[in-house]
């Protein structure tokens, strides 16, 4: 998920915002509506924060938290000079010189007043600065005139945005496998046994994978957190599953990521009906899963990057996430501690090491979030290093 910011300004295109605001949301992105006192005149901003679905009480600031996105629609001649100039006089002109990230905007105005030198002018200083600038159109405007100025469609703007979003991120053109969660092993038709991963980790790395304008697939065993926009979801509950869709998927994956708690160990048998409580012992045997990160390593595809996970206990960890690197056939592994209750499962922050053929790079405890994005750029170095 991205956030976008959504600057609205004072015209009657304002309208076609409240249509732009929608699409953006249904594509799964956090829109964060900037309505100016002039667009209030048109619509209010309660109806874009209610398209946008933002919760009451949201941040006061949340205009100046990090962004992927701005984007003006509809822009008038006075805030595009405002941009230009750098003035700051509502919450959307702070916003933009706050945001450093991609910027769109859709012009909207008379078309004398588009065609003026001084408009032209903040215009092309707009574009110098790597602005985006989407139509305007021409047709007939609100006063009547026929002429250059009307807002592009919402549709021609969004596609637009997810081209700033994804189309130029730096894995545009990469297919990117992930699999997160925990595999559950049945014991009979309700009991099974499992891990207490929650699949965040994983589903940071899909999101951030897919920001960075990857093709994602998400093997997903068990989540316990939504699953992000724009990924093909797979769902593998148990590792039998996830070992066949991990086979089915990874020949076509440029990387893959295995970052799902797969079980080691699985019930010899399981039974298909409820066993019933009694007061008598039940004896279990368990038998070996198969090596699902092992298999991959054996059988990639020349230029594969394969990316492992080893969650691991007390201060010999590291020495088994070492060994598990040269074994196992991984170009990266990442090792966390889960022994510890302020990271790793149940928690929304993570501390790790990343391990490569070259080194070793400790990773300072984050939220999850930045935790993928260090991880990723560990991924694009290896890419770009062969």
């Amino acid at each position: 998920m991205s956030r976008v910011l959504l600057g609205v300004t004072g015209g009657i295109a304002a309208y076609k915002a409240c249509e732009l605001c929608r699409l953006l949301v249904r594509e799964g992105h956090d829109v964060v509506p900037l309505v100016t006192p002039g667009a209030e005149r048109f619509v209010a901003a309660e109806t874009f924060r209610a398209l946008a679905r933002r919760p009451p009480g949201d941040d006061v600031y949340l205009h100046l938290t990090r962004a992927d996105l701005l984007v003006v629609a509809p822009c008038t001649a006075n805030t595009l000079a405002k941009l230009a100039y750098g003035l700051a006089d509502n919450v959307l002109t702070e916003a933009a010189l706050a945001h450093r990230g991609p910027v769109l905007v859709a012009p909207a105005m008379n078309p004398r007043m588009w065609s003026h030198p001084a408009t032209r002018a903040n215009a092309e200083t707009l574009r110098a600065r790597g602005v985006v600038l989407v139509g305007p159109d021409e047709g007939e405007t609100a006063e009547g005139e026929l002429g250059v100025g009307r807002m592009a469609e919402p549709d021609e703007i969004l596609r637009a945005a997810l081209e700033l979003l994804h189309g130029s991120g730096p894995l545009r053109g990469k297919r990117v496998l992930v699999s997160a969660g925990g595999t559950r092993e049945p014991l009979d038709a309700v009991r099974y046994v499992g891990n207490r991963s929650s699949g965040w980790m994983g589903v940071a790395l899909a999101a951030e994978a897919r920001r960075r304008g990857a093709e994602v697939t998400l093997l997903a065993a068990n989540l316990a957190v939504p699953v992000p926009a724009g990924v093909e979801l797979v769902e593998t509950p148990t590792a039998a599953d996830l070992e066949r869709e991990a086979l089915a998927h990874a020949a076509e994956a440029d990387v893959v990521v295995m970052a799902a708690a797969v079980a080691d160990y699985r019930p010899a048998e399981a039974l298909a009906v409820k066993r019933p409580k009694d007061t008598a012992a039940w004896a279990l045997e368990l038998e070996p899963t198969a090596d699902v990160l092992a298999a991959r390593g054996a059988g990639r595809r020349d230029g594969q990057l394969l990316v492992g996970f080893a969650a691991e206990t007390g201060e010999a960890g590291l020495e088994r996430a070492r060994e598990k690197l040269a074994r196992k056939g991984a170009d990266l592994f990442v090792l966390n501690d889960v022994s510890r209750s302020d990271i790793g499962f149940d928690a929304a922050e993570n501390e790790v090491t990343l391990l490569t053929g070259s080194g070793e790079r400790a990773v300072a405890k984050a939220p999850k979030e930045e935790i993928a994005g260090a991880i990723l750029d560990e991924v694009e170095h290896l890419i770009r290093n062969g």
